[in-house]
């Protein structure tokens, strides 16, 4: 049974020390995944005003965000401009990339592709796609090769200019299979990967699930006959969770399992089995705010 590994790299904090700590673990274990870097500003703190809304203050404390990030990442660009993750931690980047793991653009500002897409205009995500894809070829040498959405949240927009790109594909949803997405009646040529399987900030504290009781409630989520996409982030599961990741890829290889990059998943299936689908705004359990969710 494959797992297909998607790292999210958020933060500066994420880059510097989480990204070295996942390199490490994955080298021990003769796994190569999918990262996905933030390159440009670390705004991420201005995150705090959803405070205000009641269903962000409590998984704030649901997940003790204040431990579990640190109050340098909660705090980042809020009372002063963000510093550029590219220009402060760009070793950790290369490092991803000389470990031969696939490189993938996440976003240029985390914070404001989730929090302002909606309202951006094409030529405003075309330009800020384009500033995080030359921020890489800057980085690594080379320009990369496939995209995830911050938080997956995507529009038409935002997919129809991905598709100008080429990626070998896009991760932009949740949903159960690979897929074309269909805008406006039509179907795009990058296939989609959405993530299959709850994160880490969904599961802690819902239903009794404790860090003792997490790595076999999230094995139960996995299944042989269908698509399993794991997003992990460098600041929960290469930081403060580290070991518990480690653990997880233990029990997980011992039970069959293997992690690859999503790219492997892609190239191995054939197009004629890949579907067409809507990706429309949902919301699910234990995440605040809308999401983006294949529909078939």
């Amino acid at each position: 049974m494959q797992i297909g590994l998607r790292i999210d790299v958020d933060t500066l904090r994420g880059t510097r020390q989480g990204v070295p700590e996942l390199c490490r673990i994955l080298r021990e274990n003769g796994i190569h995944a999918s990262f996905f870097f933030s390159v440009g500003p670390d705004n991420m703190g201005r995150h705090l005003w959803r405070l205000l809304r009641p269903a962000f203050f409590l998984k704030m404390m649901r997940t003790k965000a204040t431990s579990l990030y640190g109050w340098d990442i909660l705090l980042k660009g809020t009372f002063w401009p963000g510093p550029s993750i590219g220009k402060h931690a760009g070793q950790a980047i290369r490092q991803a990339s000389d470990d031969g793991h696939e490189i993938g653009l996440h976003a240029w500002d985390h914070h404001g592709w989730q929090a302002r897409l909606q309202q951006m205009s094409a030529p405003r995500i075309q330009s800020l796609l384009s500033q995080g894809s030359e921020a890489l070829l800057s980085l690594i040498g080379s320009r990369p090769i496939c995209s995830a959405a911050p938080a997956w949240r995507s529009t038409d927009a935002s997919l129809v200019e991905k598709e100008k790109f080429a990626f070998l594909y896009n991760s932009d949803c949740r949903g159960e299979s690979i897929f074309y997405p269909q805008v406006a009646g039509k179907a795009l040529q990058t296939p989609q990967v959405p993530t299959t399987l709850p994160t880490f900030d969904e599961l802690i504290g819902q239903q009794g699930i404790t860090i003792a009781k997490y790595n076999e409630h999230l094995f139960s989520y996995l299944h042989s006959s269908r698509l399993n996409i794991l997003t992990i982030h460098a600041e929960v599961e290469g930081i403060v969770h580290k070991n518990l990741f480690a653990d997880f890829i233990k029990m997980s290889t011992t039970r069959g399992c293997s992690f690859v990059p999503l790219g492997k998943i892609v190239k191995e299936t054939k197009k004629e089995d890949v579907a067409i689908a809507s990706i429309q705004e949902q919301r699910i359990p234990g995440r605040e705010g809308w999401i983006s969710i294949q529909c078939s």
